[in-house]
């Protein structure tokens, strides 16, 4: 039994590539191509499996990038549940700029999802016996901006721990009108939630109004140079950055999430939980396009900056 469910509503099959320079208009030649499965669910269940953690996964796949999609996962230790849909999983593309290490991310919005689409993914979380529910990525078109809200409401009541990491109206609904065990705002998602310009110093009393509202128990927001926070009703618990060689940016919230939750699933408390998730995010970063951490980097990151 998984005692981790990782849900992707909206998964992608990344792209990434290297040009010397980016220009408008004209021909950019790229080159060292590769390609992962990808969106914000896959991404937490690729990097669970590579911490050696056990996880189900429910996704919507349709079309011929659907297939696809499922034969690169295929291979991953993560047991999977794909659901059908009818239009295409989409393709995102990201692009480093070798002269500038600048990166061009193009993601598209995602198929259109009927919501007789979606319900096979709520009857699934009626049944689940996982502890650990993780919403993931943005919603696909069609999706209602509640769907999130409505996951955290059968998890409540089964008394599972609900962890989101979307934004825009999916996380303003869902902290509006249901509870969750930890969220992951960006920074400015914390400023539209509060109604306020925040800064890096403020951010921890920002994140316990919304604590003290009762609609999360935990939050955590990640600072870029300035590290992390963890929040909750009675303490904000700030950690530094983990310098290191940065190589690529995408995914690496992906994997934050990820390492706090399943270091929660094997038992270790949220403070240890919330180091892991930084050290996850600090080795992503250290790899290229859409490649994600790697399980020696983040064990040795991990247990030097544990402090």
């Amino acid at each position: 039994m998984s005692r981790i469910l990782c849900i992707a509503l909206n998964p992608a099959i990344d792209i990434s590539s290297e040009a010397e320079t980016v220009r408008h208009t004209h021909k950019t030649r790229t080159h060292n191509q590769r390609q992962n499965p990808g969106g914000g669910g896959i991404n937490v269940a690729r990097v669970i499996a590579e911490l050696g953690g056990h996880c189900e996964l429910i996704y919507l796949s349709g079309g011929a990038t659907g297939e696809l999609l499922e034969a690169m996962l295929k291979p991953l230790n993560i047991r999977q549940v794909p659901l059908k849909i009818h239009d295409p999983v989409r393709i995102a593309y990201n692009v480093r700029e070798i002269s500038t290490n600048l990166e061009y991310r193009f993601v598209p919005e995602g198929p259109l999802v009927s919501e007789a689409e979606l319900a096979p993914v709520f009857d699934l979380l009626e049944k689940t016996p996982a502890e650990y529910i993780i919403a993931s990525g943005s919603l696909p078109r069609g999706v209602p901006e509640d769907t999130y809200a409505r996951m955290a409401e059968i998890a409540e009541r089964k008394n599972a721990r609900f962890i989101l990491d979307t934004s825009g109206d999916a996380l303003q609904t869902t902290l509006a009108s249901a509870k969750v065990f930890l969220v992951k705002p960006s920074l400015g998602e914390l400023e539209s939630f509060v109604g306020r310009k925040v800064g890096h110093e403020d951010a921890g009393a920002a994140a316990q109004e919304i604590i003290r509202r009762g609609v999360a128990q935990f939050i955590a927001v990640t600072l870029g140079s300035d590290g992390a926070i963890l929040v909750d009703a009675e303490r904000i618990h700030r950690v530094p950055a983990i310098e290191v060689p940065v190589q690529s940016a995408v995914g690496a919230g992906d994997s934050f999430v990820a390492a706090m939750a399943w270091s929660l699933a094997e038992g270790h408390e949220i403070g240890d939980a919330f180091r892991f998730g930084l050290a996850a995010g600090a080795a992503t970063v250290m790899t290229s396009g859409t490649d994600l951490c790697r399980r020696a980097d983040v064990l040795s990151l991990y247990e030097t900056n544990k402090g």
